[in-house]
């Protein structure tokens, strides 16, 4: 009997000290998505196709209402990973936070402007109104420049509408009369030309570096856990592949996960790949980064010359993730 007893308090010691190992082997990591479109859906694939799994992580997707709470979450500590335009992030950066951008995930605009049935070009839309979920996201900075290159100034020849609800509440606005125009991320635009309205330009064309959306960590949190970004880092680079290598794959991934035509799901998954919106080995887009900063500079007022734009970024995680898996 004792020896039975021994021997069952040898082996509740070993599960003992073996749960805590394998638990270190899979951490649990909470992820902000700021939004669910075809922008952000590298996220999804990482959570569905099981590439965090592979790289020994319990990632939690969480979705989020855009930017500001996203924000506020990572600042909490309620994520550990969160993601978005950069602007925020950088000006809380500023204000003392340590926030830092680790990897890209939507790398130029996506975003087309859509207007009513009778305008046909951008300079007939002077003295109408366009919707917006915000005055100072990086979408609607780009959509003045674009529409500054034709012309027209805010608020001098058009006006803004803050839109709750996002690009379907913009559409049913634009439906009603309420605004003559409005932007919407590929591929919903060509919902909306199915509805009767028109495509009058692309944000790429005139803005053709721009971070849309970037990983975004606490400098802290990465420092000490180190290996489990390297790792998450790694499962980012394996999703943004598989979206490349397998349109097929990817196309019916995308068209069930967002509820999207199969042919939307297409037309998305060629203008994100061919116009390089998903980074291959998931890195940001620098230059575009630089247009980021400048737009944070004008919307707080920064005086005087700009940071660099290497105070915002720390790609060694990445770097370290790609001499495993090999950069292409």
């Amino acid at each position: 009997m004792v020896g039975q007893f021994l021997s069952a308090v040898a082996f509740l010691v070993l599960l003992v000290l073996h749960t805590p190992s394998a638990a270190q082997e899979r951490p649990k990591v909470f992820l902000g998505a700021s939004s669910k479109t075809l922008g952000y859906s590298p996220l999804w694939v990482g959570a569905k196709r099981g590439f965090f799994e592979q790289q020994g992580l319990d990632v939690q997707l969480v979705l989020l209402r855009g930017v500001p709470m996203t924000l506020q979450a990572l600042a909490a500590g309620s994520l550990q990973i969160g993601t978005g335009g950069p602007e925020p992030y950088m000006e809380a950066s500023e204000r003392g936070l340590d926030f830092v951008i680790t990897g890209g995930i939507v790398n130029d605009m996506a975003q087309v402007i859509i207007a009513g049935k009778n305008y046909k070009t951008v300079e007939e839309l002077r003295g109408g109104t366009f919707g917006a979920n915000s005055l100072t996201s990086s979408t609607v900075t780009a959509l003045k420049e674009a529409l500054k290159q034709k012309g027209l100034e805010y608020p001098r020849d058009y006006k803004l509408l803050i839109i709750a609800g996002g690009s379907a509440s913009n559409l049913t606005a634009l439906q009603s009369g309420q605004i003559t125009a409005t932007t919407v991320a590929v591929p919903l635009n060509y919902a909306a030309e199915e509805l009767g309205f028109n495509t009058l330009g692309r944000l790429l064309d005139t803005v053709p570096n721009f971070q849309a959306a970037a990983v975004v960590v606490r400098r802290s949190w990465a420092e000490k856990n180190r290996p489990v970004l390297v790792r998450f880092m790694k499962a980012m680079v394996q999703s943004h592949r598989w979206l490349h290598d397998n349109r097929d794959a990817a196309v019916e991934f995308l068209s069930k996960e967002l509820q999207l035509k199969p042919a939307h799901a297409l037309k998305g998954w060629e203008y994100y790949t061919q116009n390089h919106v998903w980074p291959v080995d998931g890195e940001p887009n620098m230059e575009g980064m630089k247009h980021n900063l400048r737009v944070y500079a004008e919307q707080s007022g920064v005086k005087g010359p700009l940071p660099d734009i290497r105070k915002f970024v720390e790609l060694s995680y990445l770097s370290e993730a790609l001499k495993e898996i090999g950069k292409r």
